[in-house]
């Protein structure tokens, strides 16, 4: 029941996603077939829409499967320099082929992505006390760390307003043909469905899911395989996205618990519906301007990853 009213919700605010904006349209004019108008629904609203929601689920999907591995409510994309690290693929991409397509530069981002998560993975590991903040901590001084080294060379190789571009999340510029990358988070999402019981065992230690036959090593790695493939395709698409990944599957767990077979649906609607909303308010807030959805996500993800903070202390 719940998932079917998520599912409404979701449907309803992404047919409004498709009638807000600069240029005027109304269902009048699809009743019509005005030529003009559903050129545009299929050029930009559609393929805006479509981008909003796959960015949603797979983001939200990401967070949850690392909270997982880590055995924290606090990591995610943004605590475990997940993002900055595919900011650094970007860079790596744009210094040594700089003329290569979309494809090329989301490999790059999925490499460094990939390896960055192992490290931080390793990192986490290693440290004796896990208190439930010192670990987004660590990811956040790590992230800090790949960052400075990132926009150390982006000024050397002036390309900093390009690295800017590219990480400040916006969907403004989504358009038909420039998007379908996206598609590339479904497998990911779907194969983390697949584990979803496994990588609840994985959230419970080491220990327990080894005696329950499970290859923990294994199932850590697939679930990193999957955050990178998601976040490097989104970040390619339409820029980083902060917060997302750590605020919805935080408040889904606190209502309906840790299972990760029974959330996961949850969490893909609600990261999906979240993020039309934030968009739209984005739209309408400096209207006939846009805010960038990265700076409205940013701003009510940090909001509400505080107050989680603060009521965990």
């Amino acid at each position: 029941m719940k998932i079917i009213l998520l599912t409404i919700l979701l449907l309803f605010l992404s047919g409004i996603s498709l009638f807000v904006g600069v240029a005027d349209l109304t269902v009048g004019d699809i009743v019509q077939w005005d030529r003009e108008k559903i050129s545009l629904i299929f050029v930009s609203r559609i393929p805006r829409t479509l981008s909003l929601v796959l960015a949603g689920i797979g983001l939200s999907v990401s967070g949850l499967v690392m909270q997982q591995v880590t055995q924290n409510k606090f990591v995610s994309p943004t605590t475990a320099g997940t993002l900055e690290a595919a900011k650094m693929g970007l860079l790596a991409a744009m210094a040594f082929l700089p003329s290569s397509s979309m494809m090329i530069k989301a490999l790059f981002a999925f490499c460094f992505t990939f390896a960055a998560s192992l490290l931080f993975l390793r990192m986490v590991e290693r440290i004796r006390f896990r208190n439930v903040i010192f670990i987004p901590l660590v990811g956040l001084i790590f992230g800090g760390i790949l960052n400075a080294v990132s926009s150390f060379f982006a000024i050397n190789l002036n390309i900093v307003q390009d690295m800017n571009a590219w990480m400040m999340g916006d969907f403004s510029g989504v358009l038909q043909g420039r998007y379908e990358l996206i598609y590339i988070c479904l497998p990911a999402v779907f194969l983390t469905y697949i584990y979803a019981n496994k990588f609840t065992l994985v959230g419970m230690g080491k220990d327990f899911a080894s005696n329950l036959g499970l290859n923990y090593r294994t199932v850590m790695n697939i679930g990193l395989f999957c955050v990178s493939l998601t976040v490097s395709t989104i970040i390619i698409t339409a820029g980083a996205i902060a917060f997302l990944g750590l605020v919805v599957p935080n408040v889904v767990s606190l209502v309906y618990g840790d299972n990760v077979k029974k959330t996961l649906p949850l969490v893909a609607l609600a990261g999906a519906t979240f993020l039309i909303v934030c968009d739209i308010i984005g739209r309408l807030l400096i209207y006939p301007f846009e805010v960038p959805i990265g700076l409205t996500v940013g701003i009510i993800g940090g909001a509400v990853f505080l107050t989680l903070l603060l009521s965990r202390r």
